[in-house]
């Protein structure tokens, strides 16, 4: 997984990202605020984004409040760093839109156990989108009957919303997706070709 890490301190980001490449990941490190906040906001976005809290230019809360604002799909989950650990800045953190919180110095595994939580809810969210996306695909792609049709009782034909009447086939045909074959009922065969019978009694 690419995971992103916003650290202005060169040490602490370097350490990070080689414990994180250790654990299998790919890590893309960021010294400033406004470095986090486009690389979270691109196009390629990593889904998962560790900040620190004191950094240039943005802190890492402001990253978090803009990145819940303008990213409207595919959210990243991101975890805070920080010395803070009173409960009034957890609350903080959490309340602009982190999800999980670690504190400094942490222990690598204990960050391997918060970027495993963080992995399994994004992929829970990616195969929700996912099946999402395909359930509105598949609703643009049926159209459904509804309602009561007005038929004519000797002819069959349907009058459409433009007071028009049509053929039961070409009714159906414009307002779904079926498609018709046209073949010859056993009784309508005995009508139009009376007589005619198969070695089984029934009509050819």
């Amino acid at each position: 997984m690419r995971i992103l890490i916003a650290e202005d301190d060169l040490t602490s980001r370097m350490m990070l990202m080689a414990v994180l490449k250790k654990q299998g990941h790919e890590a893309v490190g960021t010294a400033t605020g406004a470095e986090a906040l486009a690389a979270l906001l691109a196009e390629d976005a990593p889904r998962l984004a560790i900040l620190d809290w004191m950094m240039p230019e943005l802190d890492g809360l402001e990253v978090v409040r803009r990145v819940r604002r303008e990213r409207k799909e595919r959210q990243p989950y991101i975890i805070m760093l920080t010395t803070k650990c009173e409960k009034e800045d957890i609350v903080a953190g959490l309340e602009a839109g982190a999800d999980d919180y670690l504190a400094k110095p942490f222990h690598p595994a204990e960050l391997q156990a918060r970027v495993e939580v963080g992995r399994r809810l994004i992929e829970m969210q990616d195969q929700l989108a996912d099946q999402v996306l395909e359930l509105r695909q598949a609703l643009e792609d049926v159209k459904t009957l509804q309602g009561i049709l007005p038929i004519c009782l000797y002819c069959k034909k349907i009058r459409n919303d433009k007071g028009y009447w049509e053929q039961v086939e070409a009714y159906i045909g414009h307002h779904s997706d079926a498609m018709f074959s046209h073949s010859i009922c056993p009784q309508c065969m005995n009508k139009i070709y009376p007589g005619e019978k198969n070695g089984n009694g029934h009509a050819t």
